[in-house]
């Protein structure tokens, strides 16, 4: 006889079934990753008609590429970007110059002039208010790679090629908008083609496609990240540079009128160890660029005849003119230029030495252009072209040293003005603030062609009443300071100098003395960082024993 089953058995195992089937559906679902694509339309934002998404580098840009023909589709002749994003983010040195409306690019050996027109098809239109270069022109002179899709119309440009963090794709790999295998797929990258890495997570990779899309990859679905410099085929001319071939140690020697050029021996009867001097020659005069000169070929050959180069100064300090105003108007530059590759030809000058002071910010731009027009003249006629800046800060980051460096053949430290008329008592120049200076600055310019200048002065501080003054003075001066008064100096680590105060009635003075122990420091910091050499300033507040100590630090 046949045992009946049990209700109560069934009802149990089907809710087994079903739970259990419920179970691999959920698993299923929770962990089969999804197919769903994204809307790239909606990812990228809308786009015209006669617009092109652009992409530079991973970043997607606010402002679209423009097609000079609607009709024409997508190529590097008639994709448009306007040229402010040009020289933010591709290449700096297409500058616009609005005076004649053109495009100016400067090459080590020429100025290219590319004028403007009203109609595309050309390398520059100029629609309503806006400049824009044709991809094709900044490709000419920029070395990078264009990848161009449609659906939406898009361009993406990569630049960087030198120590990117690369991940290779195993196989069809999705890249998908977040970090999460339910997240949409933004495109998917074919085996073995690489991608940027731009973020490492735990499980996933946050990567930029060839595409211009951005988005995560999962780590299993990648080669384990390499850091890549790409062989490139771009060629374009390189700097060359008009160094000594030896170890800078220049002095500025300040000339205010031409009659002072005849002091020239008296000025350098005791001065030993150095290879360059530069005298204040040159200053601006007027908007439309005109100099003055003091100039003179006999002082140039008594400093030949030393053994010596000659790299004439060029200031910016009168307060009749406008710097910007200089800078920002081709005929201004090259006035500028004329004159002063005139006067170095005519007398014999071995090099031009820049020192633009107290530029703003809007005035940046058209200074480093100034120093590319400039640098073609110079190098054609055997000139060194040395540009003077102060110890890195955050508002003089628009003089953008990197950029400088790439053009002129040395960067001068002005290693001096720590503390300065009008600011609180303190050290001219502290080694430490000297040294960080130093580092920076070859963080951006090769070392080799970095010259770091000392202070011949220091200041006499004095307290009233809780005010604050001071004066410069020279070496010598200082010491008579120390002696006259019977001040005790010590040594202090902090600053590396010899540290003192005395009071006078109601006044306190206090001093952070430049002497030969505390330049002897700072002049260890050349062959320490490997520098180009040593500058200072000025001939006339030295000890004439500090010759001996620069030349016996310089070479570590």
């Amino acid at each position: 006889m046949r045992r009946r089953p049990n209700p109560a058995v069934i009802v149990v195992i089907l809710i087994f079934l079903v739970a259990f089937a419920g179970g691999v559906t959920y698993f299923i679902q929770k962990y089969t990753p999804t197919d769903e694509t994204m809307d790239l339309n909606e990812y990228f934002g809308p786009v015209g008609d006669n617009e092109a998404i652009l992409i530079i580098g991973s970043g997607i840009q606010e402002q679209r590429a423009v097609l000079g023909n609607p009709e024409a589709g997508l190529s590097e002749e008639n994709i448009y970007i306007p040229q402010y994003i040009v020289t933010q983010a591709l290449n700096q040195r297409f500058y616009w110059e609005e005076s004649t409306g053109q495009i100016l690019y400067a090459l080590p050996s020429e100025l290219v002039a590319t004028s403007a027109q009203t109609e595309p098809g050309s390398e520059v239109w100029r629609k309503d208010d806006t400049v824009y270069l044709s991809l094709a022109f900044v490709h000419r002179f920029t070395d990078m790679d264009v990848v161009m899709n449609t659906d939406p119309a898009r361009v993406a440009v990569r630049t960087a090629f030198e120590n990117v963090t690369m991940v290779a794709s195993r196989g069809n790999t999705a890249v998908r908008y977040q970090g999460g295998i339910k997240s949409p797929v933004l495109t998917r990258v074919p085996m073995g083609e690489k991608m940027v890495l731009i973020e490492e997570l735990e499980d996933w990779y946050y990567v930029s496609a060839k595409d211009g899309c951005v988005g995560y990859v999962r780590k299993k679905d990648t080669n384990n990240p390499e850091i890549e410099t790409e062989t490139r085929n771009f060629q374009q001319e390189p700097y060359t540079y008009n160094t000594l071939g030896t170890t800078v140690n220049m002095v500025w020697h300040q000339i205010s009128v031409r009659e002072a050029n005849s002091v020239f021996a008296a000025d350098t009867q005791y001065m030993g160890g150095v290879n360059v001097i530069s005298p204040t020659w040159y200053s601006m005069t007027d908007n439309s660029g005109n100099i003055s000169d003091i100039s003179s070929a006999d002082y140039v050959a008594q400093a030949h005849a030393m053994g010596l180069k000659v790299w004439g100064l060029i200031d910016n300090f009168s307060t009749e003119i406008s710097s910007f105003e200089i800078l920002s108007h081709y005929e201004s530059r090259q006035n500028v230029i004329r004159q002063l590759i005139e006067s170095a030809t005519r007398i014999g000058l071995d090099g031009i030495n820049i020192d633009f002071e107290l530029l703003s910010e809007e005035s940046g731009v058209h200074f480093l252009e100034f120093l590319r027009e400039l640098s073609i003249p110079c190098h054609k006629n055997g000139l060194t072209l040395s540009v003077d800046n102060t110890v890195p800060e955050v508002y003089t980051s628009h003089y953008d040293r990197a950029e400088q460096g790439r053009v002129v053949d040395y960067i001068i430290i002005m290693g001096y003005d720590e503390h300065y008329q009008g600011s609180e008592a303190g050290s001219v120049a502290s080694l430490p603030w000297v040294e960080k200076g130093i580092q920076e600055t070859i963080a951006q310019v090769p070392a080799e062609r970095v010259i770091n200048a000392v202070p011949f002065y220091t200041r006499l501080w004095k307290t009233l009443a809780g005010s604050v003054t001071s004066e410069a003075i020279g070496m010598k001066q200082a010491q008579d300071v120390i002696r006259d008064n019977k001040v005790e100096t010590y040594w202090d680590v902090n600053v590396c100098q010899n540290v003192g105060s005395f009071e006078i009635g109601d006044s306190t003075f206090q001093i952070w003395l430049e002497d030969n122990q505390s330049i002897a420091e700072k002049v260890k910091l050349v062959p320490k960082y490997g520098l180009g050499g040593v500058a200072a300033w000025k001939l006339g507040f030295e000890d004439s024993s500090i010759w001996a100590t620069i030349s016996e630090n310089l070479q570590g």
